[in-house]
């Protein structure tokens, strides 16, 4: 079992929906320690719920969110997930598409466990066809991965001082 499992998630060919991917590549630049992986789902959904039905201690996923109202895009979000959090969730497995909520009620309905859950979120400016991110969400890229590191760190020490 993987202690830790870092998701980036996004389609890089709708700007700012790039987020996580672009988080995943800059983490992957300097490992996190052993236990811990980085993975660029993209908008591979499925996989995403098939590698969690191995079965990890915590999960952190990095993705673009849509900003709140009044909220400048670029912000960042931490978020823990929970089981209720699911209900709204679509029911119906899309193999070409990434719902970070459907993917995680798929793991429950195939009798996975839902991990110890964090969304690392930034509000997009815009989520229109191209390729990189707006300058606001690009300048939020450091800050979610230190977020990151921090669950991690976190994550990892609580785990290891339960075992």
């Amino acid at each position: 079992m993987n202690d830790v499992l870092v998701a980036g998630i996004g389609n890089i060919f709708l700007g700012d929906d790039g987020f996580g991917s672009e988080v995943a590549r800059a983490l992957s630049a300097k490992p996190l320690g052993e236990g811990v992986r980085v993975v660029d789902y993209g908008i591979r959904g499925l996989h995403l719920t098939f590698d969690l039905l191995d079965g990890v201690d915590c999960l952190i996923m990095v993705d673009a969110v849509p900003p709140r109202a009044g909220e400048p895009p670029g912000s960042l979000r931490l978020l823990e997930v929970r089981a209720d959090d699911l209900e709204t969730a679509s029911a119906v497995p899309d193999a070409h598409g990434m719902e970070p909520l459907a993917a995680l009620r798929h793991l429950v309905q195939l009798g996975g466990d839902l991990p110890l859950t964090f969304l690392v979120g930034c509000a997009a400016a815009s989520v229109e066809e191209g390729i990189g991110l707006s300058e606001p969400v690009a300048q939020c890229v450091p800050g979610a991965v230190d977020a990151v590191r921090r669950l991690v760190a976190e994550n990892l020490g609580a785990q290891k001082r339960l075992a």
